[in-house]
C-alpha cells in the first residue's frame, strides 16, 4: 500500500486490512471509489492471502475526476490504477469495473461483508452509495466511509445520519478519517447510547460542511471540534472483541 499513490494514512490502511481480514465470511468486499488503487491494493492483498475471493472495485476513472475534489486529477486515474495492481501482484484478485456505482448496482445480487465507500463525496453521491448497496449487507458486515473528518458534506452527513442514527447498526467509531459501523439489524439498539454519544460529537462538525470551505476563525473552530472526535488507531484485539458477537 505504501508504494501505491493515494490519500490513505498508514493507520487507515491498517484498519482497512483488519476489516478485510476479520469481517464475517460469506460475502464480497466492495470498494466504491478506487482512484489510483491504494486502498484496492491493501484490500486485495488481504483477500489474496486468506483466499477471500476477488475484491470488487468500481470507479469511473473519469477525467477530470468529478469524485476526487481537490486532488488535481485532470487525467484519468485508470492507467495508474492498473499499474498499482500489477506492481503489487494483485490484479487477478480485483474485479475492476470502470463505471459509476449506480450502474454497477443495477445488476448487483451478491451479499456484501465489507462496504468501503470512498467515491463521490457530495451528500447526494455518498447517500446514494449507501442506499443502493445497504440491502445487500450480511449481518455483521462492516460499512466504512473515508474522509468523514474532512470538510466534504457527503461522508460526515451519511455517517451521522444513516449509520449512527440507525438501530440497524451496532458498534461504530472512527480510525483516522474513516468512519465505520457494523450492520446489526437484530440487536443494533444495544449500542444506541454509544452511537448517540458519538453522534453528538460528529454533529458539531456539520455546520462547517454545509456551506463554503471554512476559513480563518471558522476553520480553527472546525479543527477544534474535529480534534474532540475520537479517531485514534484501532487495536485489533479490542476491535475484534467489539464486533465479533455478530457471528
Amino acid at each position: 500500500m505504501r508504494a501505491a499513490p493515494g490519500f490513505l494514512t498508514e493507520r487507515e490502511g491498517r484498519f482497512l486490512a483488519l476489516v478485510a481480514a476479520c469481517a464475517p465470511a460469506g460475502g464480497t468486499i466492495l470498494e466504491i471509489g478506487s482512484f489510483k488503487g491504494k486502498s484496492t491494493v491493501g484490500l486485495a492483498s488481504v483477500a489474496q492471502r486468506y483466499d477471500l475471493g476477488p475484491v470488487v472495485a468500481v470507479d469511473p476513472h473519469s477525467a477530470p475526476a468529478v469524485t476526487d475534489f481537490g486532488h488535481g486529477s485532470g487525467q484519468s486515474s485508470w492507467n495508474d490504477f492498473q499499474a498499482s495492481l500489477r506492481s503489487a501482484g494483485v490484479e487477478r484478485t480485483v474485479e475492476a469495473h470502470r463505471a459509476y456505482s449506480r450502474d454497477l448496482a443495477r445488476g448487483w445480487t451478491r451479499p456484501i461483508r465489507f462496504l468501503w465507500i470512498d467515491g463521490d463525496h457530495t451528500y447526494r453521491g455518498a447517500k446514494e452509495d449507501i442506499d443502493l448497496f445497504r440491502p445487500h449487507l450480511v449481518p455483521g458486515a462492516i460499512v466504512a466511509l473515508h474522509d468523514v473528518l474532512h470538510t466534504f458534506e457527503g461522508p460526515v452527513r451519511v455517517f451521522a445520519e444513516e449509520l449512527l442514527d440507525s438501530d440497524d447498526f451496532g458498534p461504530a467509531g472512527l480510525c483516522g478519517s474513516i468512519g465505520w459501523a457494523q450492520y446489526r439489524p437484530h440487536d443494533g439498539s444495544t449500542w444506541r447510547g454509544a452511537r448517540r454519544a458519538l453522534r453528538r460529537r460528529i454533529s458539531r462538525l456539520l455546520p462547517f460542511v454545509l456551506g463554503p470551505e471554512p476559513k480563518g476563525w471558522r476553520k480553527l473552530r472546525y479543527k477544534l471540534w474535529r480534534g474532540l472526535v475520537p479517531h485514534d488507531a484501532v487495536k485489533p484485539e479490542d476491535w475484534l472483541a467489539l464486533v465479533r458477537g455478530a457471528w
